[in-house]
């Protein structure tokens, strides 16, 4: 997984590159009717019902934006929310406010979807041991900042990206020349690199589950597109060996199912690929 200071990194790059794309050589509209000295205060509204996030990440927009802004928290990352909440109040420089306004709002109202959408698969796993993971079906540019949700709803991130894990599915398998083959050569690949990875391989039905199983080392193997009886059943074989994962026709009609047949994991893409988001608004306070 990524450390802190990546992350650190990978957000405050967001929040240049966001700012540079809607700024640009200026806020014009700002600048034409609004003098340099004024101040205001503003209010994050909810318009909206769910999980909110993003009001750390907002805090971070507001102090690259402008120092002398101040942010007045009324509602923390990960609380549900209702339509009138007011989650924070910012005061300062009222041109800076409004440079802020789009970039902030715009990552809030989808971290807000994805932390909802999450939160509703952790209630539905409730009394069960398994976890709900995401994916790298991600938003090109802003991953962080979905897995960021992703936590602030309950669930767990699965491998950030391609170079912290190593995940052997399909194709690989195919390209390799077989399962075995694939698995053989990727511990080559780590011993000859020096590389502590953990190797996760998929298995799109029994006969595939039982080959893995001839192999050491292996971390965790995620059964695709199994049905239940097939999961039960791929699970009993692994039993203790290595942990298990479930992905694919995964939704809130199957997930519980899916966890009763002994998972350690689910993975679901539909957690950041498929969100409607939060709707919030920033709003001056006169």
């Amino acid at each position: 997984m990524i450390t802190k200071e990546y992350f650190e990194k990978e957000v405050a790059y967001i929040i240049e590159n966001a700012i540079r794309e809607d700024v640009g050589d200026g806020d014009h509209s700002s600048l034409a009717c609004i003098p340099e000295n004024a101040r205001g205060r503003a209010k994050l509204l909810v318009k909206d019902r769910g999980v909110i996030a993003g009001v750390n990440f907002a805090k971070r927009v507001f102090d690259y934006v402008d120092k002398k802004l101040r942010v007045e928290v009324k509602i923390e990352d990960g609380t549900p929310v209702s339509y009138g909440d007011v989650v924070l109040y910012v005061e300062g420089p009222s041109q800076s406010i409004l440079k802020a306004e789009r970039t902030l709002l715009n990552s809030m109202q989808r971290m807000s979807a994805i932390a909802t959408k999450t939160r509703g698969f952790v209630e539905l796993l409730k009394g069960t041991d398994t976890k709900i993971l995401d994916t790298r079906k991600t938003t090109p540019g802003i991953r962080v900042l979905e897995k960021w949700a992703v936590q602030i709803g309950g669930g767990k991130n699965h491998r950030f990206a391609l170079y912290d894990m190593i995940m052997l599915k399909d194709n690989h398998i195919d390209f390799a020349g077989g399962i075995t083959k694939a698995i053989n050569m990727t511990k080559d690949y780590l011993n000859e690199t020096g590389k502590d990875l953990q190797i996760m391989v998929e298995a799109r039905d029994l006969v595939e589950v039982e080959e893995i199983l001839q192999s050491d080392g292996i971390y965790r193997i995620l059964l695709d597109n199994f049905d239940y009886e097939d999961t039960r059943k791929a699970v009993e074989l692994i039993g203790d060996k290595c942990l298990t994962e479930s992905s694919g026709n995964i939704n809130e009609t199957t997930v519980r199912h899916y966890a009763e047949c002994g998972v350690d994991y689910i993975s679901c893409g539909a957690l950041t690929h498929s969100v409607h988001n939060m709707d919030l608004s920033l709003k001056a306070v006169k």
